[in-house]
């Protein structure tokens, strides 16, 4: 009974939705689309030509560009316009005409929206392209001779139109240019404005006074002969020192016909409808009460601790009732099993964390002690040789050994706080342009005495060398280090190689430091870079510095993001470093 409860219950609303929506939709259709459809063709067909109106009051535009615009409006709008004065008559060009040139040169205009009105597919059939000779008959305009309004046009032995009686001439002549309405134009449009025209000029007073302020004429026009709705649209602007209107008439009957063919079709359309919303509520009811299986499925896999698929259902039923008890089973084990898992996770990361720091700090006090460790054995001997008395011609030796010492621990004292600086990101970088091989060579020149002691030569090689983007002090510490760690671990009599290089590929600069020398133990390559390493076992420091250098070197240059790196050539050891 509760299964069926919720079919029937879900059946009932989803109906009841469709059927609402629907209604609403229905009503929208039959009641309002007609007033909505003739207020929104109203505006557009006013936004238009009064756009239309202003750009041709603001410029100068030729028959044929205004001709040109003219058909736009018209194919966009689905309406005829033309330009008239206050009593009516036209200011321009019909827009459909044929431009025909006479045996004595002259050019005559043959106005065809008149002739289109009532012979629109015939005169098409007729297919007139330039270059075609044609003889029309007609009325020639009173005001301008050189435009005939045709009465018959004849192609060869095509004709089309109705003979004239009065005033009729006949003229004889080539095409030279031809627009005629495109085959999807509403040529009763074109009748229908000449009708407008004759129905609505000269205006009224109160029509005038409203357009000389400005105001367009938005006009509802019924048409005696066929009761059919109209808007005819004026639009006033002046042109010339003179107040000319754009005159439109756009049909409204269309959409008055179809809605009332509409009215009927969605009675049938209603029934119809309403028999698919039944159906498809049915169908959807029984559809979900499907999810009752899943949930006992989903209760199997909460019992294997699997709570992927546990989601609550708030519904007073036997889906509500169900997924809540499954909710909370589920809730209380997944809480606790996150929470052990979260725990065990946060010990195991704080355990790892502890012993590594531990494990640093060993290490660290182990090397500094014994780094410390001689310098001050050192001075405090040699301190006490001072105390004791040490012979006059001594006291000197004992005095430089005890700076000498001094200056040691200052240094690797330095060495230490720059390293704890830079591991910590303390360090703010201040980036420059610069070349490298100037600073080395700057450099070079400081360790001359460090190398001729040992009588080592340093070259120094750019090969289309291009600036580099670094801290230049803390680059230069770098560049220090590197050559002294370079020249400390030289053979006597040897070379010094540092290349700086441009990578064609990809446009970085390379710097390569190779030194003649003992090479560094593969297994060792890479715990060169660790802080007080030294690859002799015995520590000594007749061979090295602190300690600290490549610590401090690997620091900047990760701080930098370039890459770097050391390898043993065949007769000594490279560093390298690559600057993007």
């Amino acid at each position: 009974m509760r299964k069926r409860g919720i079919t029937v219950k879900l059946f009932a609303v989803t109906a009841l939705f469709f059927l609402v929506f629907y209604a609403m939709i229905m009503i929208f259709q039959l009641l309002f689309f007609d007033r909505f459809y003739q207020h929104h063709k109203t505006k557009e067909a006013a936004k238009h030509i009064h756009q239309l109106a202003e750009a041709y009051e603001k410029n100068s535009w030729s028959e044929a560009e205004l001709t040109k615009q003219t058909l736009s409006y018209m194919r966009e709008t689905k309406s005829p316009l033309t330009i008239v004065d206050a009593e009516g008559f036209q200011l321009v060009q019909d827009p459909f005409n044929i431009m025909l040139e006479t045996e004595d040169g002259k050019i005559v205009e043959i106005s065809l929206s008149l002739l289109v009105t009532d012979y629109g597919k015939q005169l098409r059939a007729l297919h007139i392209a330039k270059g075609d000779t044609l003889i029309v008959q007609g009325e020639a305009d009173a005001m301008v001779p050189s435009v005939i309004y045709p009465s018959v046009i004849t192609k060869n032995t095509s004709s089309v139109g109705e003979d004239l009686v009065d005033n009729e001439v006949t003229i004889e002549g080539e095409v030279k240019s031809i627009s005629l309405p495109k085959a999807g134009m509403w040529n009763r449009g074109i009748g229908l404005l000449y009708d407008a025209l004759v129905e609505w000029f000269p205006l009224e007073k109160a029509q005038i006074k409203q357009l000389s302020k400005g105001e367009s004429l938005q006009l509802d026009w019924v048409e005696s002969w066929s009761g059919k709705h109209n808007l005819v649209l004026i639009e006033p602007f002046e042109k010339d020192g003179e107040m000319q209107f754009m005159f439109s008439v756009t049909s409204l009957q269309e959409i008055r016909d179809t809605n009332e063919s509409l009215q009927v079709f969605y009675v049938y359309l209603g029934i119809a409808g309403f028999i698919l919303i039944l159906l498809l509520s049915l169908f959807y009811s029984r559809l979900v009460s499907r999810p009752l299986i899943k949930l006992n499925e989903m209760a199997k896999k909460m019992v294997h601790l699997d709570f992927s698929s546990a989601k609550p259902i708030k519904q007073k039923d036997e889906l509500g009732s169900l997924s809540n008890n499954m909710l909370v089973m589920a809730q209380n084990l997944d809480v606790a099993l996150n929470d052990l898992k979260q725990a065990n996770g946060k010990l195991k990361q704080d355990m790892e964390k502890r012993e590594q720091m531990e494990k640093e700090q060993r290490e660290f006090f182990e090397h500094a002690s014994h780094e410390l460790k001689t310098p001050l054995s050192i001075v405090k001997s040699f301190a006490e040789g001072l105390q004791d008395g040490v012979s006059p011609d001594k006291r000197d030796h004992y005095i430089e050994v005890i700076i000498e010492e001094s200056d040691k621990m200052e240094v690797l004292i330095k060495d230490m706080l720059d390293l704890a600086k830079l591991e910590n990101g303390a360090i703010r970088l201040r980036k420059t342009s610069f070349l490298l091989s100037e600073m080395i060579e700057s450099l070079a020149n400081k360790l001359f005495c460090i190398a001729k002691e040992k009588n080592v030569i340093i070259e120094i090689m750019p090969k289309n060398e291009q600036p580099v983007l670094a801290d230049y002090e803390w680059m230069e510490r770098v560049m220090q280090n590197l050559l002294i760690n370079a020249v400390r671990h030289s053979e006597s009599d040897s070379v010094i190689s540092i290349r700086i290089e441009l990578d064609q590929e990809n446009g970085d600069s390379v710097l390569l430091i190779e030194n003649k020398g003992k090479q560094i133990p593969e297994e060792q390559l890479d715990e060169i870079w660790k802080r007080f390493y030294r690859t002799e076992s015995s520590r000594s420091r007749m061979t090295g510095g602190t300690g600290l250098g490549l610590a401090i070197v690997q620091q900047i240059l990760d701080l930098h993001a370039f890459h770097y790196g050391a390898e043993n050539m065949p007769d000594g050891v490279r560093f390298y470093v690559r600057f993007k």
